[in-house]
């Protein structure tokens, strides 16, 4: 399927002018990435897992100067998994319409240095910080969402972000149908929705950027039992972006309330949600050829224990590679139950290569609940909160230039006390991933 695509991307008609050859635009990738893992930390699954991950993606666009018709569609396999693997629909998406949309942009509709644009369709879509809503470019089957969305720009600085959208459930989702890589179109609908307000102002004292927002998530049952979660997320966030030779920093600060049902059966109790977030980051880039950035960051994120109100954070459809762990077969550490101090470190040494190294110290917030994403708890909590520490270095070499790049990534979960001694958790030792990709781009 990977070649057919690529195929149809590279065999498309040329068109005939210079106007038309502006307007229609036609892209893809193909990814090839190989996955282990040694060190199993979940329960009931393989010490060693292994998969190899296959992505490709045909993007077309229609720009006729004020509307755009967009259409993309991936095709996302995993192959070499065994009966005790992780696999899950996160990792396979077979031939899926991804995004088909219809999106209109305006100058100045409310005065000078204003602007607006609206897009109807299914589309991916990343807000803000990407902490409550994205799609996730690790991840091997992306998310993507069917709604509308405008997005508006004031003098000023100032920007606004308004959705509705319902996103979009990967289907299949049982582990035999993954295995076979069986084709099935997704699942949209009423029983889950997302919608929301983001307001910002660039150019605050001392270069700052303020954000505000509202999203609303909404969950009910209809081909599966869910907890019908329903949670309303208030967010406030300060970020100065990094820039050679000065420090930078973000603070974001996000409340979750609401409610949900104890468990999946329609005769749950109901139960109150009061959940909190918190991320702030201080760094540093020194002026140099390659500049390299150095960042001391804290993440909370609660968890649940004793009480008759719900205190885990939900993090929804939040990004996870970029600031926490790759996901793929490894996936240990999410926005849940979480409290992590870390040290970061990214640079570009040059134009092809750039580098990430991370070093964070984890706890659970509430050691009665189970750890991040790892699903291993201690109830009592007599084994403490001390998860680990997680060592996370990545490589990506561009071997030509916007066409070709490959990447390593290699991530060591020293496991602490908690993932050691609760009563669920594996013997298996410190859990070790190491994926290796080829992206082609064209």
């Amino acid at each position: 399927m990977a070649t057919g695509i690529l195929a149809l991307g590279l065999a498309a008609p040329g068109p005939s002018t210079a106007a038309e050859q502006s307007a229609l635009k036609v892209s893809g990738r193909i990814r090839v990435r190989q996955e282990m893992l040694e060190g199993q930390y979940r329960p009931g699954f393989d010490n060693r897992d292994d998969m190899l991950a296959m992505k490709s993606q045909l993007f077309v666009e229609w720009d006729s100067g004020t509307w755009r018709f967009g259409g993309e569609v991936i095709d996302s396999r995993a192959y070499d998994t065994d009966a005790g693997s992780v696999l899950t629909a996160n990792d396979v998406d077979a031939f899926e319409p991804v995004q088909a949309y219809v999106a209109a942009d305006f100058e100045q509709p409310f005065g000078k240095d204003s602007a607006a644009s609206v897009q109807a369709g299914r589309f991916t879509m990343n807000l803000a910080s990407r902490r409550l809503v994205a799609s996730d470019d690790f991840r091997n089957a992306p998310q993507s969402y069917t709604g509308a969305r405008g997005d508006l720009r004031f003098s000023g600085g100032r920007q606004m972000t308004l959705f509705y959208a319902l996103p979009v459930q990967r289907r299949p989702d049982d582990f035999p149908s993954l295995r076979r890589n069986r084709i099935s179109l997704d699942h949209e609908g009423t029983d889950q929705q997302l919608w929301g307000v983001l307001a910002s102002k660039a150019g605050l004292p001392g270069d700052l950027l303020g954000e505000v927002g509202y999203i609303r998530f909404e969950e009910s049952d209809h081909d599966r039992a869910t907890r019908n979660r329903n949670l309303h997320n208030l967010s406030a966030r300060l970020i100065r972006n990094a820039s050679a030779g000065r420090w930078d920093y973000e603070l974001e600060s996000i409340h979750q309330f609401g409610h949900l049902r104890a468990g999946t059966a329609a005769t749950a109790a109901l139960l109150d949600v009061r959940a909190n977030f918190l991320h702030a980051d201080v760094g540093y880039t020194v002026a140099g050829a390659w500049k390299p950035h150095f960042t001391l960051e804290y993440d909370y994120a609660s968890g649940d224990g004793p009480g008759a109100k719900y205190t885990r954070f939900d993090t929804l459809f939040g990004m996870r590679r970029a600031e926490l762990a790759p996901s793929g077969i490894y996936g240990a550490i999410g926005r849940a139950n979480l409290e992590s101090l870390g040290l970061r470190l990214e640079g570009a040494p040059t134009s092809r290569l750039d580098v990430l190294l991370t070093w964070h110290f984890m706890w659970a917030a509430d050691r009665h609940d189970s750890f991040s994403t790892t699903g291993i708890r201690d109830a009592a909590g007599m084994s403490g909160s001390f998860a680990g520490q997680q060592v996370d270095a990545r490589l990506r070499y561009w071997l030509l230039p916007q066409r070709l790049r490959t990447e390593l990534t290699s991530v060591t979960l020293f496991r602490g006390r908690l993932l050691r001694d609760a009563s669920n958790a594996s013997a298996n030792g410190d859990t070790h991933y190491l994926a290796a990709s080829l992206t082609l781009s064209y």
